[in-house]
């Protein structure tokens, strides 16, 4: 198949989705009103609530939800063929991913900007709450480990990535200072001037990493980045969001949206073929990759791409805090999962371009790609041409840049430069992450707050930093401890599952909140991908514990697994009780 062919599919349905089911959503089923004032006007503290410019709230939004998920996951699950892939991620995206980020952003600006804890408490009762913020937390704290740990692994011992990612942050410092303080709300001003300093680190990527000083001060090891990593989230998760966050993810977003949209100009000019078949011979298990078969295992790797937990946490994080219009609810919560999902298919076409023996050697151990019988085809001059030994490096981040970066060096003027667009993807994917990781741990802060505030009421007042500062250290020191003691194997099929469990959360509490606005006949609109998504997270998880842990003696995550299938089921009880007395005094008042 031709990637052209698949990129025009794509924007096709994503277009049509949005036009006709994102504004069925947001109109008839949500019936979002634009006269009515936001928590950002409600409750404007220029802290965490502060009115933001629609399109650097899409640029903030954009970038805290799309992280591993949309690039890893896809190019994992090319395992599969290039088919399966590509159905869940337009299908899944369009019914699902876009409509649980949808109405997630709408239920928090309803109640003021809290959390989804808080929505299931004044929905549901104290004990679904509670349930809810146990289940929140725990699996926040699990999703930032497997994010966290694939931009460790991305910027480990690699001079040129560090520079340019570390580079990123002082830029949004001046970019803050500059929006919020020199030229109030000059956003093309303020994106001129983030562009250029952005533009001028990467041009000085290539010189740091050839000048042994210089290379020497930005090269660490896994463990020091880790560290490096926790530090930066405990900061971007104290400092109010204009200082750091909100300018440093508006600054990533030009440069990830402008990848994608090169990425999608390069495959037009060369109209690649898919070297991936459609279908591999691992749709039934087996695979050198991910051990289980297609289904459960392609929905829970792709993860993000589709429909993603983690987004529930921004949509009901910091994001209904800062728009400006419930307008924008259709531009900002479905909009930006749609772009992700294009993202994704991205991801995949520059997996799927590869010769299937070089995508495996790449992305399985040397024991696992021996046992295939196959022979890497260009996988040495690939080697040669990044300046990398490309075998063996798993977790899909590689064999993703190795794509991109041959897709790029295809193109006019740009022959020979296959390393520097290497080293530019791995920049590229590790900003993906780190945006996301910044704003989890900001939300992991508000959530802890919340628990926290329960007992001691000073924790809830936003601005008293003792708390502030406490349960930002409390909540980063537990996804730190997870990286450091686990690897891509590990972290990321937990990761896939519990990401996909908070999603169906999301949605279970969604369709409570639909009924009670007296839209019960539009419940199906959550309630069915919350049903197909607890069926494939319950499987997945069963699997992991079963044929993946316990094997492994990792006892450790099939108990973590075993308690987040466990938190779930109670919000799933708590959710068929409150629907069926919604449906009871329905019928009783009829």
């Amino acid at each position: 198949m031709n990637a052209l062919t698949l990129i025009f599919v794509s924007l096709c349905v994503l277009a049509i989705g949005y036009r006709y089911y994102g504004l069925f959503i947001t109109a008839k089923v949500l019936g979002v009103d634009a006269s009515r004032p936001t928590p950002a006007l409600t409750h404007a503290d220029g802290h965490d609530y502060h009115k933001t410019n629609r399109f650097v709230l899409f640029g903030h939004h954009f970038a805290a939800i799309a992280a591993a998920g949309p690039l890893m996951g896809p190019v994992l699950a090319a395992q599969f063929g290039y088919l399966p892939g590509t159905l869940w991620i337009l299908i899944g995206v369009v019914l699902a991913g876009a409509v649980h980020d949808t109405v997630v952003l709408f239920a928090s600006i309803r109640h003021n900007g809290k959390s989804l804890a808080h929505i299931a408490k004044t929905e549901m009762g104290r004990t679904a709450g509670a349930v809810t913020s146990v289940a929140v937390l725990f699996i926040l704290i699990l999703s930032l480990a497997g994010l966290s740990l694939a931009v460790v692994n991305a910027m480990a011992n690699s001079p040129w990535s560090t520079f340019m990612v570390f580079s990123t942050m002082p830029i949004a410092l001046l970019m803050g200072y500059f929006l919020y303080k020199v030229k109030p709300g000059d956003v093309t001003g303020t994106s001129i001037l983030g562009v250029s300093l952005l533009f001028i680190a990467i041009l000085a990527g290539p010189y740091v990493a050839a000048n042994p000083t210089l290379a020497s001060a930005f090269t660490f090891p896994k463990r020091q980045i880790c560290y490096f990593l926790a530090a930066y989230g405990v900061i971007a998760s104290v400092l109010p969001v204009w200082v750091l966050l909100c300018p440093r993810d508006y600054l990533s977003s030009y440069l990830k949206i402008g990848t994608i949209s090169m990425l999608a100009l390069g495959i037009v000019y060369i109209h690649p073929q898919l070297q991936m078949p459609a279908l591999t011979q691992f749709i039934h298990g087996g695979g050198p990759i991910i051990p289980g078969s297609v289904f459960p295992f392609v929905f829970i790797t792709i993860a993000c791409g589709a429909i993603s937990g983690f987004h529930s946490i921004i949509a009901a994080g910091t994001t209904p805090k800062m728009i400006s219009s419930e307008r924008d609810i259709l531009f900002i919560g479905y909009g930006s999962m749609l772009l992700e999902g294009f993202v994704a298919i991205m991801a995949l076409i520059a997996a799927c371009v590869l010769v299937p023996a070089d995508y495996f050697a790449i992305n399985a151990s040397a024991e696992a790609f021996g046992k295939l019988g196959l022979s890497v085809v260009n996988l040495p001059e690939l080697s040669r041409a990044t300046g990398e030994q490309l075998a063996g490096r798993t977790g899909g981040g590689v064999s993703l840049a190795v794509g991109m970066s041959y897709i790029f060096s295809s193109m006019p003027l740009m022959k020979n430069m296959m390393s520097y667009w290497y080293h530019f993807a791995i920049m590229f994917e590790a900003l993906f992450i780190l945006t996301a990781v910044d704003t989890g741990t900001r939300v992991g802060r508000f959530l802890l707050q919340e628990v926290f505030g329960v007992v001691f009421p000073q924790f809830k007042k936003a601005k008293w930093m003792p708390g502030v500062i406490l349960t930002s250290l409390l909540f980063t020191g537990s996804w730190f401890y997870l990286v450091l003691n686990g690897d891509i194997s590990t972290i990321w099929p937990i990761f896939g599952m519990s990401n996909q469990l908070l999603a169906s959360t999301a949605l279970l509490i969604g369709t409570v909140l639909i009924m009670k606005m007296g839209k019960t006949r539009y419940a199906w609109v959550t309630a069915v991908p919350a049903a197909f998504m607890l069926v494939v997270t319950i499987t997945a998880g069963y699997q992991n514990i079963f044929f993946n842990y316990l094997p492994r003696g990792n006892y450790m995550l099939a108990w973590l697994s075993l308690i987040a299938m466990m938190l779930v089921f109670v919000i799933l009880v708590a959710t068929a009780g409150e629907c069926f007395r919604l449906l009871f005094r329905k019928r009783a008042a009829g």
